[in-house]
């Protein structure tokens, strides 16, 4: 018997109504809710065979037309960019927990092509704590026949901007199943081009989550076309022999081409997911323990490779002695790489710097030469973390104004103060007070002058402090209601300094009160940093331990916090988030007894942040 259908819809980040379509179940509460993403070009409707052929009557189904596809508005084939598309995913579970009360730790995905990229890089960026994964042949790699095509489209899209590609991808390239490829054919609403960002933005993001696939602890069933005309199986192997779940599964059916789940024969694969998936849901939710990431884990071993010398006459050795000599000389003339050398590149002068982004130097050459510094990857991530900070600032004060709750701030490493500041000055709600902290003598004397040129010194105080310091912490009173810690965890790899630093602002703040902390789940840049760039503390090399964003979030709810709601930049290298302090005791952690003793170190621990 068919199930009976919805038709809905929920609005995006930025004002888009998307289309959904929900299957409740006929009767009785649901065990769990699956979600279904379609390939490219296409749409929910062309999955919803899914929702009988599963067979699974005690969960409720989605199904939603992404952005610029079927019934949801939009150019078609179009997204502002990928990242857009992923936040879409976020939107629409937080969408289905308020409408429908759907529970991520209830709900697994089914996800085909190219929704398998947009699910695959939501899982990697945003770490939702969902039961499951089922990804169908994932276009981690599209087959674009033409010599140097993407080279090609990266200087075109330069140079023209906005411009769609047709799609070469015909019916029987998809599937030997004569009726789709007959439906396919004659469906008005497939979408035949796609965007140039798009198709560009994916491939990127796409080979960044294959590479860190470690970072995805979703138990993750694979489901690989073996006669796929459309995209390349190689990066599909390699995710999931790279995946940091322990629980995966991996299935190749040699004669399937690219629409796994809607060829002829797909019974099989079908009957796969569906016993993967009550398998999933017969067991606990389960995910890796990250909290001792810092002594044992991948990104453990990533940063101790970085920290090691190279011999000095090898090849790389070579390379990276004369990129340090020519950042030398170019601090001759760049003011920022001159900052960088006195105060240390991960110093709050040089990210306030950053901040400003006014490039200064000697004469035109040494402005020309800052202004390609400033615009490096990694500073422009900084800057958009800086706009999320404030963002997510300015979301926690509406919050608090609305309940009616006393709004008292404290950032615990503020650099120079300056996001804080700044996300006040077009917001209506004021607090009573704020407490800006940091380590350094010199960023709380320029932090000072700021308040003062913003005229905030009747609610504004800038103090010397450790920002590891738990009792210092717990201790400021008036208990604060908003805690924000900004680009300060990235630059200590030890969780047991972290852990103290979170156990501090947990006490501290008020039940129902706000943090706001950010993370850093990958860089493109982290072997140039580690070799070339050096950091506050006595110029030592700035060698960097990567947090997964789930092990940046177990560490927060182990403290007592329940996570909200997330940004991250197009990159995918900064993440902000917001969390409310929970009632001691209601605590909902990512590992509830884990029996975890933890020693950190002795002493203070220096850091500025902002």
């Amino acid at each position: 018997m068919q199930r009976s259908v919805e038709e809905r819809h929920f609005s995006t980040h930025d004002g888009e109504s998307l289309f959904y379509r929900r299957w409740p179940v006929a009767s009785g509460t649901p065990r769990g809710a699956i979600l279904l993403f379609h390939r490219g070009h296409e749409h929910g409707g062309r999955i919803a065979h899914l929702v009988d052929e599963l067979d699974l009557p005690d969960f409720e189904i989605y199904a939603w037309d992404a952005r610029g596809h079927g019934q949801s508005p939009g150019e078609r084939g179009y997204s502002p960019s990928f990242a857009a598309s992923v936040r879409d995913v976020q939107t629409f579970l937080d969408h289905l927990g308020a409408e429908h009360g759907v529970d991520p730790e209830t709900t697994a995905v089914i996800a085909q092509s190219v929704g398998a990229v947009v699910v695959s890089t939501w899982a990697h960026d945003y770490a939702p704590r969902i039961r499951a994964l089922v990804l169908a042949s994932p276009a981690f790699e599209v087959r674009l026949y033409v010599p140097f095509a993407r080279p090609g489209l990266r200087l075109l899209h330069k140079y023209r901007g906005k411009f769609f590609v047709q799609s070469y991808v015909k019916s029987h390239l998809l599937t030997h199943d004569l009726a789709r490829r007959a439906s396919f054919d004659a469906d008005p609403l497939i979408t035949r081009a796609i965007s140039v960002n798009i198709l560009l933005e994916m491939h990127d993001a796409a080979k960044r989550v294959v590479q860190d696939a470690r970072a995805i602890g979703i138990p993750t069933q694979l489901l690989i076309s073996g006669a796929d005309f459309v995209v390349n199986q190689r990066p599909q192997h390699e995710f999931f022999v790279n995946l940091g779940t322990p629980v995966k599964e991996r299935h190749v059916f040699p004669r399937f081409f690219h629409d796994t789940l809607g060829e002829s024969g797909r019974e099989e694969a079908v009957g796969q997911a569906r016993r993967f998936l009550l398998e999933r849901f017969a067991e606990p939710l389960d995910r890796p323990d990250l909290a001792d990431a810092h002594r044992a884990g991948y990104t453990r071993d990533e940063a101790d490779r970085l920290a090691s010398p190279l011999p000095m006459l090898s090849a790389r050795g070579l390379f990276w002695a004369g990129y340090r000599a020519n950042l030398r000389l170019g601090g001759l003339l760049s003011d920022g790489i001159a900052l960088g050398h006195r105060t240390g590149f991960d110093s709050g002068s040089t990210l306030d710097y950053v901040y400003r982004n006014q490039p200064n130097g000697t004469g035109a050459l040494g402005r020309a030469l800052d202004r390609t510094y400033l615009d490096a990857i990694g500073w422009r991530g900084i800057r958009q973390r800086k706009v999320h900070v404030e963002e997510l600032i300015r979301r926690a004060l509406q919050r608090l104004a609305a309940t009616g709750q006393p709004i008292r701030m404290l950032d615990i490493a503020a650099g120079h103060g300056r996001y804080v500041l700044e996300a006040l000055a077009a917001e209506p709600v004021r607090p009573e007070s704020i407490l800006l902290r940091d380590f350094s003598p010199i960023n709380v004397e320029a932090g000072q002058r700021l308040i003062a040129d913003k005229g905030l010194a009747a609610i504004a105080n800038f103090v010397q402090a450790d920002a590891f310091d738990p009792d210092r912490i717990a201790g400021i009173r008036p208990r604060p209601t908003l805690g924000i810690v900004s680009g300060l965890y990235e630059l200590f790899p030890d969780n047991a300094l972290v852990r103290r630093s979170l156990g501090g602002l947990a006490t501290a703040i008020e039940p129902g009160g706000y943090l706001v902390y950010t993370g850093q789940p990958w860089h493109p840049q982290l072997e140039m940093i580690a070799r070339a760039l050096t950091s506050h503390r006595q110029g030592q090399a700035w060698v960097m331990r990567r947090r997964t964003q789930a092990e940046m979030d177990q560490l927060v709810a182990d403290a007592g916090f329940r996570k909200l709601e997330q940004r991250i930049d197009e990159w995918g290298i900064f993440t902000v988030s917001l969390a409310v302090r929970e009632e001691p005791g209601r605590e909902k952690h990512g590992h509830e007894a884990r029996g975890h003793e933890e020693r950190g170190p002795d002493g203070h621990a220096e850091g500025s942040s902002g």
